[in-house]
């Protein structure tokens, strides 16, 4: 997205660019020259939906391989294994016309009764964070985006809308963020995808300590931040402080947020660009055919019998 295409739209339009227009989609203006993007779930194969998408995945979905999960994959320590399925489920996408992928999930497993440890890598965060760059690069080999998440310090899912992770500096950074950071530095993902839950009193999606000293400032991470589905709670406020997309479709109310948000000065013009600017790191990819399903279903059963059955040295 080019600047030139930013000034032939209205405030609102600017404002509106960062929020959903639909369950998995993003708003067009097509006379500007801006396309929607489809988003999709998910960490071990895509889940687009036929027709009209919803939340809770009631519509049935356009069949896609099913791939084992990231907690079967990292028993296997293989990064390269990491990297050929990112690429396989990348290819799937693009198939599909899903321009961002919602994965891999990286974080910390603290406790067996998480319902979604199934979908993360491992409790020791060097080795989720080098199976998610792996999977990072295959998926994006594509040239789609993935999505690494959820950042961060979301390691339960009770009351993960309101629980609050508080957390010294240096627990985060070397239990809780070094995983994310590895993914960043490593891999270089387009977007990322912040988490339900406060750290330390503050919603992730909102936290300028997480999003701009540390994930911009420190790691360089030039991409986009967008919110876990219903993750916003102060939409201006998360701008302001790093956030780039709320998902899914809000409605007007935070279109008008963002528009009072600057027209007070509260977010100045310049945060708000550069937010709109980032949307430019999901593209729609150069769509193309799907390869041999086949080929699909014989990767997957070798890539199970080396997750479970690798020899120790």
């Amino acid at each position: 997205m080019q600047k030139k295409q930013l000034q032939a739209l209205t405030l609102e339009q600017k404002c509106a660019l960062l929020s959903g227009a639909g369950t998995f989609t993003t708003r067009a203006y097509q006379k500007a020259g801006i396309p929607a993007i489809t988003l999709s779930d998910g960490p071990n194969g895509v889940r687009k939906q036929a027709g009209a998408a919803d939340h809770l995945g009631l519509n049935p979905s356009v069949p896609a391989t099913c791939f084992p999960t990231a907690a079967t994959v990292a028993c296997s320590w293989d990064p390269a294994l990491g990297e050929q399925i990112g690429q396989a489920m990348g290819e799937e996408a693009t198939a599909q016309e899903v321009a961002v992928l919602l994965g891999p999930g990286l974080n910390t497993k603290r406790s067996p009764l998480c319902g979604r440890n199934f979908e993360y890598f491992s409790e020791d965060p060097y080795l989720s964070g080098k199976m998610a760059a792996s999977y990072v690069r295959g998926i994006q080999s594509n040239g789609i985006s993935a999505c690494p998440k959820h950042f961060a310090v979301n390691s339960q899912e009770l009351r993960r809308m309101a629980s609050d992770s508080v957390v010294d500096e240096r627990t985060l950074r070397e239990l809780y963020l070094t995983g994310f950071e590895i993914v960043v530095k490593e891999a270089k993902p387009k977007t990322i995808m912040s988490s339900y839950n406060l750290i330390n009193g503050t919603y992730a999606n909102e936290n300028r300590h997480l999003l701009m000293d540390i994930l911009r400032g420190e790691w360089g991470f030039d991409g986009a931040v967008v919110t876990d589905w219903g993750g916003s709670n102060d939409h201006a406020l998360g701008v302001q402080n790093g956030s780039t997309l709320e998902m899914p479709a809000p409605g007007g109310d935070a279109v008008r947020e963002l528009m009072q948000a600057v027209q007070s000065g509260k977010i100045t013009e310049a945060e708000r660009q550069n937010r709109i600017l980032l949307r430019k790191v999901m593209k729609t990819a150069g769509f193309r055919a799907l390869p041999s399903e086949w080929w699909h279903f014989n990767f997957i059963t070798r890539a199970e019998a080396k997750a479970h059955y690798k020899p120790i040295p």
